[in-house]
């Protein structure tokens, strides 16, 4: 009879020897992901120890972008200026006086509370599209777009302000809407029709740039509110339709992305791609470290008007490619601080309204930089911090010091810095006018008579608590 094999027990662990741990397959994903988030605790320390640095970073980065811009224009402009016949650091000046006014409004703003902004939400609107009516009846007209309003020679642009206005009334109208976002007609009325009455008054300024800024603006918002993401894809698609017949529509619109996709002249002989080249030429000729400050070839009028959309060539022409990649490391910078301050919101306005000024400012970017590239079609969109403009200067910053003030709150008690002005109503039933529960009020203690002086009115005696 043949006995079967019998399997010997596994061995016990000895005493004092713990056993061998399970060993757990960790992925790829899961050590960037724990690795950034043990980065950012060790940076910005954990519960009522954070130290703020994802304020100071945001602050810093803004701040340094700002001090380049003014550098750059300096640089860049000072050619033309004195070409026709103005003192060379005219623009710099000017932008430089836009940066302290926008220095000190960001300030502000990052000291009081941004519920209390909610009151400007339809004001503001209705402000901004009375200015965007009045742009179409006695706005100025520069290089085919209509966008500037004139006040006592200095000019403004309304769009800009536009942006950052309608932010601040989608985070208000969407959070107060809150849960029916589930059903697209509370998605739809009255945060689409409006935002697309803002877009349609920039378009008919013939400013294509601009309104594809503002609908990636309206498109945050709705994302940070948490709208169905199938209402994207028909979005994506309405917009698609509607960029082709404005695009088809357009002999301009036509020429500029005929030239940039053969890279060749339009049919009557413009080249349209002519400053994309030359921007080109720029970085090309930059190298690893630049050919100097102040020492580009291409702001003699090889590139129009350099110290605008275009600066960040002049930048890689002067700076190099040391330069550009400092400029992109600071706007990821910001852009890694301002998402830690979204996800980092459970109010739904909070969330919503750092969420869109961050895709905003950082859509921007990414869109100036496509353009100076070669990777899209040229259209008219200034680099935020750095190109000139008064106006767009001055609502970046004010965007900003909105998102501070988030930051701000985030930090521990101890280390905020001091609000300057206290807005907001108290909460109902807070700590303020109600009594410690499950404690009886001290039984209050008879004071002793005092005797009246003679030939005088007694005294009421006050009773101190």
């Amino acid at each position: 009879m043949v006995s079967t094999p019998t399997r010997s027990p596994a061995p016990r662990p000895r005493a004092g020897k713990p056993a061998s741990p399970v060993k757990s397959t960790i992925t790829l994903p899961d050590r960037i992901r724990d690795s950034y988030q043990a980065f950012w605790s060790t940076l910005e320390g954990t519960g009522t120890s954070k130290n703020g640095s994802t304020y100071y970073l945001i602050l810093g980065s803004t701040l340094a972008l700002t001090a380049i811009g003014i550098m750059m224009v300096l640089s860049a402009s000072s050619v033309e200026s004195i070409a026709a016949g103005k003192s060379p650091y005219g623009d710099a000046l000017k932008q430089g006086m836009f940066a302290a006014i926008g220095i000190f409004t960001m300030f502000v703003l990052s000291r009081i509370n941004v519920v209390w902004l909610k009151r400007l939400a339809w004001p503001g609107l209705g402000g901004a599209l009375v200015l965007l009516v009045l742009v179409q009846l006695i706005g100025d007209e520069v290089n085919g777009n209509k966008n500037w309003i004139d006040l006592g020679g200095i000019t403004f642009q309304p769009s800009e302000a536009s942006k950052l206005t309608l932010a601040l009334w989608m985070a208000t109208v969407l959070a107060r809407k809150g849960k029916l976002l589930r059903r697209w007609p509370h998605v739809l009325i009255p945060a689409v029709p409006l935002a697309g009455g803002v877009i349609g008054l920039v378009l008919l300024g013939n400013d294509l740039g601009t309104a594809m800024i503002i609908m990636m603006i309206t498109a945050a918002a709705l994302f940070f509110a948490g709208v169905p993401l199938y209402l994207f894809g028909f979005a994506a698609l309405a917009a698609a339709a509607g960029t082709a017949v404005m695009a088809i529509t357009s002999s301009n619109r036509m020429c500029r992305i005929t030239s940039w996709w053969t890279g060749q002249s339009c049919a009557d002989g413009i080249d349209a791609n002519y400053q994309a080249t030359n921007g080109l030429y720029g970085l090309a000729s930059g190298g690893w470290f630049g050919v100097g400050l102040g020492q580009s070839r291409q702001k003699y009028s090889w590139i129009p008007e350099a110290h605008n959309d275009f600066i960040f060539a002049i930048i890689g022409e002067e700076l190099g490619l040391v330069g550009t990649v400092v400029v992109l490391v600071l706007f990821a910078i910001l852009g890694a601080a301002i998402y830690r301050v979204v996800v980092a919101q459970e109010d739904m306005f909070h969330r919503v309204l750092a969420g869109t000024i961050m895709v905003w400012l950082l859509g921007q970017a990414t869109v100036n930089m496509a353009v100076v590239t070669g990777l899209m079609p040229v259209i008219g969109v200034p680099l935020p911090f750095i190109s000139y403009g008064g106006s767009a200067l001055l609502m970046s910053l004010c965007a900003v010091g909105v998102v501070l003030s988030l930051a701000r709150e985030q930090m521990a008690p101890a280390l905020r810095p001091k609000k300057l002005l206290k807005f907001g109503a108290k909460k109902a039933g807070g700590a303020a006018g109600r009594k410690p529960a499950g404690r009886k009020p001290p039984a209050r203690q008879p004071l002793p008579a005092r005797p009246p002086a003679p030939q005088q009115p007694q005294e009421s005696v006050r009773s101190t608590r």
